[in-house]
Protein backbone atom coordinates (compact mmCIF):
# COMPACT_ATOMS: atom_id res chain seq x y z
CA UNK A 1 0.00 0.00 0.00
CA UNK A 2 1.25 3.78 -0.60
CA UNK A 3 1.98 5.62 1.96
CA UNK A 4 0.26 9.74 1.94
CA UNK A 5 1.94 12.33 1.35
CA UNK A 6 0.91 15.74 2.65
CA UNK A 7 2.42 19.06 0.64
CA UNK A 8 1.86 22.56 0.84
CA UNK A 9 0.60 24.64 -1.23
CA UNK A 10 3.79 26.20 -2.70
CA UNK A 11 4.31 22.32 -3.63
CA UNK A 12 0.79 21.89 -5.30
CA UNK A 13 2.38 24.63 -7.80
CA UNK A 14 5.54 22.95 -8.31
CA UNK A 15 4.41 19.80 -9.16
CA UNK A 16 1.49 20.98 -11.45
CA UNK A 17 4.47 22.74 -13.61
CA UNK A 18 7.05 19.32 -13.36
CA UNK A 19 3.97 16.89 -14.32
CA UNK A 20 3.13 19.07 -17.00
CA UNK A 21 6.14 19.52 -18.42
CA UNK A 22 7.22 15.40 -17.65
CA UNK A 23 3.91 15.12 -19.87
CA UNK A 24 5.24 17.05 -22.88
CA UNK A 25 2.23 19.79 -22.40
CA UNK A 26 3.14 23.15 -23.72
CA UNK A 27 1.27 25.53 -21.40
CA UNK A 28 -0.63 26.50 -24.01
CA UNK A 29 -1.92 22.72 -24.73
CA UNK A 30 -3.04 22.57 -21.17
CA UNK A 31 -4.80 25.38 -21.23
CA UNK A 32 -6.84 24.27 -23.94
CA UNK A 33 -6.89 20.80 -22.04
CA UNK A 34 -8.01 22.45 -18.84
CA UNK A 35 -10.70 25.37 -20.16
CA UNK A 36 -8.57 28.43 -18.81
CA UNK A 37 -6.84 30.62 -19.99
CA UNK A 38 -2.78 30.49 -20.52
CA UNK A 39 -2.43 32.79 -18.39
CA UNK A 40 -3.96 31.04 -15.73
CA UNK A 41 -1.61 27.87 -16.10
CA UNK A 42 1.02 30.26 -15.81
CA UNK A 43 -0.34 31.50 -12.53
CA UNK A 44 -0.80 28.09 -11.62
CA UNK A 45 2.35 27.07 -11.73
CA UNK A 46 4.38 30.24 -11.27
CA UNK A 47 2.66 31.84 -8.16
CA UNK A 48 1.69 29.95 -5.64
CA UNK A 49 0.79 32.26 -3.41
CA UNK A 50 -2.65 32.66 -5.83
CA UNK A 51 -5.47 30.83 -5.34
CA UNK A 52 -5.52 28.30 -7.99
CA UNK A 53 -6.07 25.49 -5.54
CA UNK A 54 -8.38 23.62 -8.06
CA UNK A 55 -6.72 24.19 -11.20
CA UNK A 56 -3.61 22.81 -9.95
CA UNK A 57 -5.03 19.39 -8.71
CA UNK A 58 -7.01 18.85 -11.42
CA UNK A 59 -3.17 19.90 -13.61
CA UNK A 60 -1.81 17.18 -11.13
CA UNK A 61 -4.39 14.84 -11.54
CA UNK A 62 -4.89 14.51 -15.22
CA UNK A 63 -0.72 14.91 -15.79
CA UNK A 64 0.34 12.27 -13.33
CA UNK A 65 -0.79 9.06 -11.41
CA UNK A 66 -1.48 10.68 -8.51
CA UNK A 67 -4.67 11.61 -7.06
CA UNK A 68 -5.05 14.73 -4.72
CA UNK A 69 -6.59 14.98 -1.32
CA UNK A 70 -7.67 17.21 0.92
CA UNK A 71 -6.95 20.33 2.21
CA UNK A 72 -5.74 18.85 5.68
CA UNK A 73 -5.49 21.18 8.39
CA UNK A 74 -3.54 20.25 11.86
CA UNK A 75 -4.39 21.70 15.78
CA UNK A 76 -1.25 22.51 17.81
CA UNK A 77 -1.52 23.50 21.38
CA UNK A 78 -0.50 27.47 21.52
Amino acid sequence: MLKKQSVSEKDLAALAKRFRKHAGKTRAQAAREMGVAQTSIFQAEEKPEQALIKLRVRMIEAYSSFKVTGPVFYLEKK
